[in-house]
């Protein structure tokens, strides 16, 4: 069937240009070009983009950074991120805040009903901060959850094991830390295109399921994967050979695989609210959810090597 409407996503990314692609799929109706533009951590750059396609595409993704951080009930802005939102006045734009949550616990879900059993299974998040609803997922599974944020965002070696002391961290660090350059504690450029082939942490060795970030993971990760679960989110075509090198048992990620890639929360997003139509001010959370389940979009699950 022909599709009726063609939309255009643009994702502009702070990462790393190496990491571009570009697919059109068909969804309902719609026909959907997608395109994802790295600027190799040029912010300058990036609001340039923003600028000359404000208008022409119908929404942005934003990749590579986030409006904010969500830990709890509150939520803590970034400083820099605040100029992309005052910069874009016609088309829709989505950050993945805005289908994150309601993604990463189908994924524990879809996970449970694959036959994983979460309880008593060893969980490392690499940064429970940037994805804390997956934490809360994961933990109301039963799963022996800790977490890396110290080590991935200030190199100090210290595990956090609780989620109390993850909540008052945030209370304590975030203020501050949503005030500095984003670049200063998140990979950009070509810092993203890299996999750790040196010491890895020990907490993801000891790990049954690693969970997280996948920039900030493939920074520490283990040489052998046998056995083990990565949770995640985007993952090109080599990332997913090189998992797979290295005996990883299965890959999750809370969106689906097109062309070979699944492509960050933030495509989602700008995708979801493009093919609802309304104004951007007036979608709402059961606006969204309704257009993620008749779509629909599923996390996928990828066995790479049995255990």
């Amino acid at each position: 069937m022909k599709p009726n409407r063609e939309i255009n996503v643009l994702g502009i990314s702070m990462g790393s240009s190496k990491r571009d692609h570009s697919i059109s799929i068909n969804l309902l109706d719609y026909k959907i070009n997608i395109k994802r533009q790295g600027t190799d951590g040029d912010f300058k750059k990036a609001i340039k983009l923003y600028i000359e396609n404000d208008g022409k595409v119908d929404a942005f993704g934003v990749g590579g950074t986030e409006f904010y951080l969500f830990v709890g009930n509150k939520k803590y802005f970034f400083r820099d991120q605040k100029e992309i939102l005052k910069t874009v006045k016609k088309s829709k734009i989505g950050d993945g805040n805005g289908v994150k949550h309601i993604l990463e616990k189908r994924v524990v879900d879809s996970l449970e009903d694959y036959g994983i059993d979460f309880r008593e299974k060893k969980i490392f998040h690499i940064c429970g901060m940037a994805r804390y609803s997956l934490v809360q997922a994961l933990a109301n599974k039963g799963g022996r959850v800790s977490f890396g944020d110290l080590i991935s965002s200030m190199g100090i070696p210290v595990p956090i094991r609780k989620m109390t002391t993850l909540k008052i961290m945030a209370i304590i660090f975030l203020p501050i830390v949503t005030k500095m350059p984003f670049k200063w504690f998140y990979p950009l450029g070509e810092e993203q295109d890299s996999f750790n082939t040196g010491r890895s942490i020990k907490l993801l060795e000891n790990a049954d399921i690693i969970a997280g970030d996948f920039l900030f993971i493939k920074k520490s990760l283990p040489n052998k994967l046998h056995g083990k679960i990565i949770i995640t989110n985007t993952t090109t075509a080599d990332d997913v050979k090189e998992l797979k090198k290295r005996g990883l048992n299965i890959l999750v990620t809370s969106t689906p695989r097109y062309d070979g890639r699944s492509f960050g929360t933030n495509i989602i997003e700008a995708m979801v609210l493009s093919m609802i139509n309304k104004p951007q001010s007036e979608i709402t959370e059961k606006d969204v959810i309704e257009m993620i389940d008749q779509i629909p979009i599923k996390p996928n699950i990828e066995l790479l090597n049995s255990v």
